[in-house]
């Protein structure tokens, strides 16, 4: 019998600033200067989702009320160097399959 490889992304049921709800794909997360990132894609529900349009979406953990959430990245220069590094790494990981 042949191995068959499962994936079981790790959702992430995010709310926008109007209310509305809207699940998210977890592809990598990272701590720089301190701070924890998130980068996201919006969860595909459909057969054709390698075919899909995937914006990533970059979130910075915050604490509010002493509640973790995640919020966006407010400051152009840090969403630039976070994206940069997310960016960087999703290229590794793609070249590092290239090569088997």
């Amino acid at each position: 019998m042949s191995e068959m490889n499962e994936y079981t992304p790790e959702l992430f049921e995010l709310i926008d600033d109007e209310g509305n709800k809207k699940a998210f794909e977890l592809i990598d997360t990272a701590e720089i200067g301190g701070e924890q990132y998130f980068a996201m894609i919006p969860a595909i529900e459909d057969e054709n989702f390698l075919e899909a349009d995937c914006d990533l979406v970059i979130l910075k953990s915050i604490f509010e009320d002493g509640e973790e959430i995640l919020a966006t990245i407010d400051d152009p220069e840090e969403f630039t160097n976070v994206s940069e590094y997310f960016l960087q790494r999703m290229e590794e990981a793609l070249s590092e399959d290239d090569e088997d």
